[in-house]
């Protein structure tokens, strides 16, 4: 008898090192006379994590011996010079990943410039679409490998399925042909070798080599399914030997001949069943379940369970009669526990929680997930509590930190050195540019501060350099936002190390195409010169990206230097940073495949979400599912086999969590259809009895992070003393002072001020406001609106105006072309109204003295003097307009302050007098346009009256509020159509103690 099965409720590894210790895998192999004879086995596993648990389970034993323990395949430089024929070639060496992706990726871009790609594609791909189409096409050529087909095969799918397919799957055919052909013929003449091809010869080496090798020796291969074809040739091969012993992982013995043909009988569609594969490699070894003896205990009911409840489609219709009683699915799943979490961000957490709580118990851990996000998610989690786990899969390079700041440098690059990218890399840690990290952030506050805060400078570093030159100033008091001399040159000096850095990759941007190792190059090289004198993980992984990188040099395609960081994401697929200090080692984050025949004393199953364990049965844009049927290779469904086969070995422990998210990402998610068939054979109350035990970790996550008592915020009152607040205001400010006092606290008494946005880019507002100052231009300068070259005069203002905008000289000829609307209807509006103006004035400063000691100052956009002798003040108005309801309640106080300041000869250079019109124009190109709103006065009042009482309650105000120790609260009348919050709404805490009813007036 030399195959047997270890079931998934016995620790596997352990049971198989007891089995070969009491001599059951031996064949008799002589124990008593040898006593080296553990040293005589020879024992295959499938992956090293398994061969080093096994050599501890043994060590465990008090062995002073080992057995020689190996893995499928084996190392190639050890033992390819000692198997026999010992005079075989030596094998060539094997391409990368990379250069095949490379060299497909020209292929495809060839591709989709012919006529029959152009169909293939609804727009022209983008290079990193094609990189990735090449990486698509990879691993179609590593399933033929594997499966142990060709291009011929491929071929031969034209005739089978004649008229069958579309004039799409008839041109993809067509240039699989060429581009499957292309590959080996390319690998024959460079003297390489496919990684796939060279794995299944030195497998069929072995298994030839396997009697001479081994002879009568005892030979264990253990935890293999076979599913690569030439592995199950090697089982095979062991399995005839004298003392060979297969050692199946998980078959279900209980399987009756017809459950095993049924397995094997495509018809069923058996390829997502986590028995398929094993059934198939009974087949190849020309046995039966009969055959294999069970080492462990039969008839556990947890796997009796997961194996009924996984069974074919058509099996379901059995489940009435073969569903277990209540007590017996009590006693199987105790233990299992299942944490079904709102999102991801809640699963991690639960997560790390249940792994935590039983590492305190003295048990080990082992998380397997496939999601490497969520696997990122639950390690960070765990740091919480001083957990450092070690991921076995390690994180992508391109989200390594190495990674990160390669991509910093790149945007920072391709956007033209913006300020929002250049401030980014300044603080990123790891930007040295060989100088002190403690000098880079000096530095970077002087640049944010001094040069980017409120200013624009053009693109590039000579748009800085130039902006730099402009604020070298003297630094006093009243002077914001300015650099001395020496920050200057110290700024300069950085950023000549940062022009230095990129100036091999701006030059690359800037040419019409360019190929992805002249990329790489160029990108590393800046790496090198920002991260100089930093240690950053990920530096050695991206060194290695680097040089294989360049070892591809003017491979692929040429693309135009466009969505590169789509295109970095696809040139760094398959490169991996893992963690190289020392872990601890009762806990682990495996991916699937590394925890195959791993028993810690608690398993959690993580991403147990449709799509994501397993994944979705996803056929590639080369083959359909039929397609691939047709050519001899296995459906997408047998990747979900194996997923299943990991599931149902995964259960078999004794303390097991599944751990599923009912959102992933923005969008609803389902359990995984293995968890859904678990549960609908188990019944609603037995599925609530798991969930609840995993509910107690749901409770203490959402627990964790979560307050005992929530004490809303109260509306801030501050009391500053008397003597600390302003003498003076502007007449916009006394509207701030009557809706929320706090804002003038915060101004002038605490003395904040917003900072600008950093590289905000012009929009509407600030165009209004340029043409604003253009036509206040106009009139200081004291042009006539009547002559006829008034419009070419204003449109010459615009161009200056707008010469700022050098960056986004699009949107400046745009703004520009647009103006010439905004000049002709403030022409149209001025020579209306020029028969009733004798004066006017523009940007009128005022200063009023009142006899309280408070002075009331502001600026005018327009004061006019008319013939009649009054004045005309007109306000040009960006922004929306007050509503008449606020003009009339005095909630709108600036035009009838500005009338009071004019009466009292307040305003330079306009004689006293009094007001007859007050008027808003709207600058911009909507309808209401320079269409004249007068202010809407109560009933009863003349413009005059209504200033005279709004000088009154702004008294009023001043007197309570700036001469009076009272409390200055915030929004005691808000502003219902204000749209954005205020400068100091978040210091006022203002989102923590309103709660806004749009159908309120007043917000409360």
């Amino acid at each position: 008898m030399s195959l047997y099965s270890i079931p998934p409720h016995e620790r596997f590894l352990a049971t198989l090192a007891e089995r070969v210790m009491d001599g059951t895998l031996l064949g008799g192999w002589d124990r008593a006379n040898n006593p080296f004879w553990l040293s005589d086995v020879t024992i295959v596993v499938p992956t090293r994590r398994a061969k080093q648990v096994l050599a501890d389970e043994f060590a465990r034993r008090g062995t002073g011996l080992l057995p020689d323990i190996r893995t499928f395949g084996g190392e190639t430089a050890d033992e390819e010079p000692f198997l026999p024929p010992f005079d075989v070639a030596a094998t060539p060496p094997i391409t990368t990943a990379l250069e095949r992706r490379l060299v497909l990726s020209q292929l495809v871009a060839a591709w989709a410039e012919t006529p029959a790609g152009r169909q293939a594609f609804s727009s022209p791909p983008t290079a990193a679409e094609i990189l990735s189409m090449a990486e698509s096409l990879g691993a179609l050529i590593d399933d033929l490998l594997t499966e142990e087909r060709s291009a011929a095969d491929i071929r031969a799918i034209v005739p089978e399925l004649a008229g069958e397919l579309g004039a799409y799957w008839q041109q993809t055919l067509t240039f699989l042909d060429i581009a499957l052909s292309y590959w080996p013929e390319r690998l024959a003449a460079k003297g390489l070798e496919d990684g796939m091809r060279l794995r299944g010869l030195r497998l069929d080496r072995q298994a030839a080599a396997a009697p001479l090798l081994w002879g009568d020796r005892p030979v264990i291969a253990a935890g293999s399914t076979g599913s690569i074809p030439a592995t199950a040739r090697l089982l095979k091969a062991i399995h005839q030997l004298p003392r060979g012993a297969v050692v199946l992982p998980g078959l279900d013995c209980s399987m009756s001949e017809a459950d095993y043909a049924a397995l094997l009988d495509t018809a069923n569609n058996p390829h997502g069943h986590p028995q398929y594969g094993l059934a198939r490699l009974l087949r190849l070894l020309g046995a039966t379940v009969e055959a294999v003896t069970e080492l462990g205990q039969s008839n556990n009911l947890r796997t009796i369970l997961v194996n009924r409840a996984l069974a074919l489609t058509k099996d379901t219709a059995r489940w009435p009669e073969q569903r277990l009683t209540q007590l017996e699915i009590g006693m199987a799943c105790d233990g299992l526990s299942i944490i079904a979490a709102r999102n991801e961000d809640e699963e991690g957490r639960a997560v790390a929680l249940a792994a935590r709580q039983a590492l305190a118990g003295g048990k080990s851990v082992g998380i397997v997930t496939p999601d490497r996000n969520l696997a990122r998610r639950i390690a960070a989690e765990l740091k919480r509590f001083a957990i450092e786990v070690d991921d076995a899969a390690g994180a992508p390079l391109f989200q390594s930190p190495a990674g990160r700041l390669l991509r910093q440098i790149l945007t920072l690059a391709a956007g033209n050195c913006a300020p929002v990218d250049m401030m980014a890399l300044l603080r990123h840690r790891a930007a040295r540019f060989g100088m002190a990290r403690s000098d880079i952030a000096r530095l970077a506050d002087d640049i944010e501060l001094g040069l980017l805060r409120g200013q624009r400078p053009n693109p590039g570093l000579a748009g800085l350099r130039a902006l730099l030159a402009a604020n070298v100033v003297e630094v006093t008091p009243h002077v914001a936002k300015r650099l001395n001399a020496r920050q200057a040159e110290a700024i300069e000096a950085l950023f000549g190390r940062i022009e230095t850095a990129l100036a091999p990759l701006l030059a690359l941007l800037g040419e019409r195409r360019i190929t992805a190792s002249a990329l790489a190059a160029a990108i590393c090289r800046a790496f090198e010169a920002v991260a100089d004198g930093a240690e950053i993980p990920g530096r050695a992984e991206l060194a290695d990206w680097a040089s294989q990188m360049a070892a591809q040099a003017g491979e692929g395609h040429n693309f135009p230097p466009i969505g590169l960081d789509s295109v970095l994401a696809a040139l760094m697929a398959g490169f991996q940073v893992r963690t190289r200090e020392e872990r601890r080692t009762d806990i682990a984050i495996w991916g699937q495949i590394e925890a195959r025949l791993m028993n810690p004393d608690l398993l959690i199953l993580c991403a147990l979400n449709e799509d994501k364990w397993p994944e979705a049965a996803d056929p590639g844009p080369w083959l359909s599912r039929g397609m691939r049927l047709a050519a001899g290779l296995e459906p997408p469904e047998r990747r979900q086999g194996l997923a299943a086969h990991d599931f149902a070995q995964g259960l078999g422990n004794d303390s097991i969590i599944i751990a599923l998210s009912g959102r992933i990402g923005t969008s609803p998610a389902l359990p995984s259809r293995l968890v859904q068939r678990l549960e609908a054979f188990a019944g609603e109350d037995n599925v609530a009895a798991w969930q609840k035990r995993g509910a107690v970790w749901l409770e203490q996550a959402r627990r964790l992070d979560a307050v005992t008592e929530t004490r809303a915020a109260t509306r801030p009152a501050p009391n500053p003393p008397v003597e600390t607040r302003p003498r003076q205001l502007s007449v916009t400010e006394i509207e701030t002072l009557m809706r929320s006092p706090y804002d003038i606290y915060a101004k002038h008494v605490l003395r904040l001020r917003p900072l600008d946005a950093l590289g905000e880019t012009p929009e509407a507002r600030e165009r209004g406001t340029i043409i604003h100052d253009i036509l206040a231009r106009f009139v200081e300068e004291g042009h006539d609106v009547m002559v006829a070259n008034a419009a070419a005069l204003l449109r010459q203002f615009a161009v200056e105006a707008f010469s700022g905008l050098e960056g986004i000289a699009e949107r400046r000829d745009i703004w520009i072309r647009r103006f010439e609307t905004a000049a002709r209807q403030f022409l149209d509006f001025e020579r209306a109204r020029n028969v009733e103006v004798l004066r006017r004035h523009a940007e009128i400063a005022g200063l009023w003295p009142l006899p309280t000691g408070f002075t009331l100052k502001g600026r005018a956009d327009r004061v006019d003097e008319m013939l009649d002798g009054t004045l005309q003040i007109l306000d040009f108005k960006t922004g929306s307009l007050p509503t008449p309801g606020a003009m009339k309640a005095f909630e709108a106080p600036q035009m009838l302050l500005e009338a009071q300041m004019a009466r009292a000869g307040a305003m330079a250079g306009v004689p006293p007098a009094d007001t007859s019109r007050l008027t808003y124009i709207k600058v911009g190109l909507g309808p209401e346009a320079f269409s004249p709103k007068d202010f809407s006065l109560g009933e009863g009042h003349t413009i005059m009256s209504a200033a005279q009482d709004i000088a009154e309650r702004m008294q009023r105000h001043v007197d309570f509020f700036l001469f009076n120790q009272m409390p200055m609260p915030a929004r005691i009348l808000p502003l219902k159509t204000q749209r954005f919050p205020g400068a100091y709404d978040h210091l006022a805490r203002v989102d923590e103690w309103t709660a806004v009813d749009e159908d309120e007036e007043d917000g409360f």
